[in-house]
């Protein structure tokens, strides 16, 4: 009864949770001066229920701008809605984790008291939307790891294309055709706000502001500036290409190091004890042997 008590109640702060979102939901600037403005009212297309509720929870946990960027660094086309539909989803799949696992407790003969249900039911469920940020971030991070390796060999294109006479849009063109890759979806992204009007360098400073890559701004403000000065942009284009290479082996050095200080602790607190353990036992044990 204690466990059926503890569901029930959860299941009436649920229903009490989704009637005040709705309950809540705000009225729009243009819904309320349109009675007073002549001609018939702006037609809203519909939306569905799920869509208010999570856009009015977003409102009121305050819908960060970390997650904006982090979906736009993503580049899979997924909005706040959705990233939200998401995070409820993996918070429903940690309720009924810890449902399941009571309801296992209970058949085995155990008894469950309702404030553990409602406290597992909640870490369960906090974890569940935690994780999925977690996966965001993790997701983001290792597109811009790879985006960081494909910048020297797109570079190094670039400057061969504009080397052979192509300008800087018919560059970007040319190696967002023959590039696979992270980086050659964002230089396609690039050129599809060009094509909307956008001029190529704004673009490719979205797509820098997209990334929180220190190398791929230097990139974009190397060919910014090349482009507003006049300045060779091929040899600028190299000259960006050889400074991430270096980058990178200085960034793969430090690893090295951090590695090798951490592979010491293994040798200094197992290995060597070991090793001292076997070397010293035997002439420990004789002398136990040869003293009567």
């Amino acid at each position: 009864m204690s466990a059926g008590a503890g569901l029930g109640l959860l299941v009436v702060v649920g229903f009490w949770s989704l009637t005040q979102s709705i309950r809540r939901r705000r009225l729009r600037l243009v819904d309320r001066i349109a009675p007073y403005v002549d001609g018939p009212p702006t037609a809203r297309p519909a939306e569905p229920l799920w869509s208010r509720i999570l856009r009015e929870n977003a409102r009121r946990i305050g819908e960060s701008v970390s997650v904006r960027r982090r979906l736009a660094a993503l580049g899979d086309g997924c909005d706040v809605e959705q990233y939200r539909m998401e995070q409820l989803t993996w918070a429903g799949a940690g309720l009924l984790a810890a449902l399941a696992l009571c309801g296992l407790a209970i058949a085995r003969g155990g008894h469950v008291s309702p404030v553990v249900v409602l406290v597992l039911a909640a870490v369960l469920s906090v974890g569940g939307a935690l994780a999925r940020d977690r996966m965001l971030s993790t997701q983001v991070a290792r597109r811009e790891e790879r985006m960081l390796a494909e910048l020297p060999a797109v570079a190094e294109m670039l400057a061969l294309s504009v080397g052979a006479g192509e300008g800087v849009t018919g560059a970007l063109e040319r190696v967002s055709r023959i590039a696979r890759g992270d980086l050659a979806d964002e230089l396609r992204r690039t050129l599809a706000d060009a094509r909307a009007g956008t001029p190529v360098v704004d673009a490719l400073t979205r797509m820098a502001a997209r990334s929180s890559l220190p190398a791929l701004s230097r990139f974009v403000d190397g060919i910014a500036v090349a482009v507003d000065r006049g300045t060779p942009l091929a040899d600028v284009l190299r000259a960006q290409a050889g400074d991430v290479r270096d980058e990178r082996r200085r960034a793969l050095l430090q690893i090295g190091g951090r590695k090798e200080i951490s592979m010491l602790f293994p040798v200094v607190f197992l290995v060597l004890p070991v090793t001292v353990v076997f070397a010293l036992y035997p002439g420990f044990a004789n002398l136990s042997v040869a003293v009567p």
